[in-house]
């Protein structure tokens, strides 16, 4: 692992993935974001391979607005699905290991069990925009790629972009009152946490498919209650169902993910997401 490539490299994972493995020592990282490197481009994702020849790619590189692609279908099929499959195809090319992270949205919430990783994801017609688009790119992502490592993940909140708990910060200290979701289960994920697991994994040579969150899960208006408490704030949540707050995009009604493999490999679980919470909202 001398020479590592993280596409997608400035968001909100890509930030502190290419951070801690720039920090391992004789580990050469290039740091690659959408102005860099778009990976929709088969030749200049080619090209930069060629070039720089990694030993592994990190394909973090996503569009992840799940409301937005239902209006930018086509974008979205093009970044998460045939992006990710050119990003395979060149790593396979210059026999580079891959690291194709996916997402929890290739399910469709109707399981009563947390989703395993051998778990098929739900037909392409019962999932959202984006969740089609991340399922093709999982494909694409086998089929050019002989023994990638697709890691799935879920609610992925960090300091590097737009995540859940700042909005819900920023909003506690302008209202009131907050109506959120409580109909819809999952398991916040912190992005740093998630970064740790990919370096992990990294090492390990790992391939297949890996679900890694962080531990337990809990609703959106559980989730929204812990932030507003460990901020401080008196600010009044209030649970609604989904179709109290309609969006465009159709959202599992239970997503959480079976992280069984990754402890396997890696020895041990991720730590449990009110721990992780605690952490982002005392540096927030």
């Amino acid at each position: 692992m001398q020479r590592v490539l993280i596409t997608g490299a400035r968001g909100l994972l890509g930030t502190p993935t290419t951070q801690m493995l720039a920090a391992l020592e004789g580990v050469n990282v290039l740091a690659a974001g959408h102005g860099e490197l778009d990976i929709t481009n088969r030749q200049a994702v080619q090209s930069c391979l060629k070039e720089f020849r990694p030993d592994l790619v990190i394909n973090c590189a996503a569009f992840t607005k799940v409301d937005a692609c239902e209006s930018e279908s086509d974008r979205a099929e093009q970044v998460n699905g045939h992006g990710a499959g050119i990003v395979a195809e060149a790593a396979a090319a210059v026999n580079a290991r891959l690291i194709h992270i996916s997402t929890d949205y290739v399910f469709d919430g109707a399981s009563m069990r947390p989703y395993r990783a051998e778990d098929p994801p739900a037909p392409a017609e019962l999932l959202c925009a984006y969740g089609r688009s991340k399922l093709l790119g999982e494909r694409l992502v086998q089929a050019k790629h002989a023994s990638p490592l697709i890691v799935r993940t879920a609610w992925v909140y960090g300091e590097d972009g737009p995540c859940f708990p700042r909005t819900i910060l920023r909003l506690a200290a302008e209202r009131p009152e907050l109506r959120v979701v409580n109909d819809q289960t999952g398991s916040p994920t912190y992005a740093a946490d998630l970064a740790g697991a990919l370096v992990a994994l990294a090492q390990t040579g790992a391939t297949g498919i890996v679900h890694v969150t962080n531990g337990g899960q809990c609703t959106w208006y559980e989730f929204a209650c812990e932030i507003v408490r460990l901020a401080g704030m008196t600010t009044k949540v209030v649970p609604i169902a989904t179709e109290e707050y309609p969006l465009p995009a159709r959202r599992p009604k239970y997503s959480v993910l079976d992280n069984q493999k990754y402890v396997e490999i890696a020895g041990a679980p991720l730590r449990s997401w009110r721990e992780a919470i605690a952490e982002f909202v005392r540096s927030a």
